[in-house]
């Protein structure tokens, strides 16, 4: 089989259902495992590395407003590819290529490969998304293995995560801020806390400075879509002399935690449950010490 994936985390489930040899094509998002960046790209942005948090906001909007897209497609890619599979998404135009604009590319092929949509906005939903991989592409004896994994891993946190009511607020952007949406506040739940704020199964929105005074979390986790650690530690500083944020009571105690929304938290795939053991040490570090400290920075 040929696939082309226009999803990291699709292409993660591709990989770890030992199918990484039927990979002919990529998005330009997709970076793991590492050496996946050898395949051709059948995507591009029209965003640019240098571009600040405040930038790239007011640049979707715009574009979004005018019914322009994020993501363009390379059609000499696409054609020596030849798929029989195309993995893609609806769930967010902001996040990967639009559904119709991958349709429209794959009525010029002949014959036109299979489409499958990955819709996840769970955990489990994910894992469903695993056996759908596994099904369209004769793995799904692998596959079933590989979510009874996944799903062990889950329910070593689950079983032991106290049942606190401890007030986190996770931010999927700074500039401005946004909740957290679709399966973020699940894994904050697992974890062992309650993010007030998130919107669960749901798109993440802006939130006011004021709705986020008064919410006051006692924890801030701070993953930035597409941003690694490093790149949301240059926003965050921006906002060392912002009047509501400096006196937030994660601020003023030192509970605010910055973790890798491009590989983990923003990217639904396997390695969410990655995800769910770095929240776990983050909020319960004492009750989950092998986490406590792996893949996060906590900021003074």
């Amino acid at each position: 089989m040929r696939i082309i994936s226009l999803l990291p985390s699709a292409t993660e489930m591709v990989y770890l259902l030992g199918l990484g040899d039927q990979l002919v094509a990529t998005s330009h998002e997709c970076d793991f495992p590492p050496e996946v960046v050898r395949k051709p790209r059948a995507t591009r942005s029209v965003l640019h590395n240098g571009m600040d948090s405040g930038e790239i906001d007011r640049l979707v909007r715009e574009r979004r407003q005018a019914g322009l897209p994020l993501y363009e497609l390379d059609f000499d890619v696409w054609h020596q590819a030849a798929p029989d599979l195309v993995i893609t998404q609806k769930l967010c135009d902001v996040c990967a290529v639009s559904f119709d604009n991958v349709a429209r590319a794959v009525a010029l092929l002949e014959p036109p490969p299979k489409i499958l949509t990955l819709e996840p906005q769970s955990l489990e939903d994910i894992f469903a998304n695993l056996r759908a991989v596994g099904a369209a592409t004769g793995a799904g004896v692998r596959a079933e293995a590989v979510v009874g994994a996944l799903a062990a891993r889950v329910r070593h946190v689950r079983d032991r995560a106290p049942g606190t009511t401890l007030k986190v607020l996770c931010l999927e952007w700074l500039d401005p801020p946004f909740c957290a949406g679709h399966w973020l506040p699940q894994l904050v739940s697992y974890a062992g806390g309650v993010d007030g704020l998130g919107r669960p199964a749901a798109d993440s929105v802006r939130v006011e400075w004021e709705t986020i005074r008064q919410y006051d979390p006692a924890v801030i986790v701070v993953m930035c879509c597409g941003f690694g650690i490093p790149r949301t530690l240059e926003d965050l500083a921006k906002l060392r002399n912002h009047e509501v944020w400096r006196n937030l009571r994660a601020v003023r105690n030192g509970s605010v935690f910055v973790a890798d929304g491009n590989h983990h938290f923003s990217r639904p795939g396997p390695r969410l449950v990655d995800s769910l053991e770095i929240m776990a040490g983050i909020l319960h570090p004492a009750v989950f010490p092998q986490f406590a400290g792996k893949q996060f920075v906590r900021c003074a």
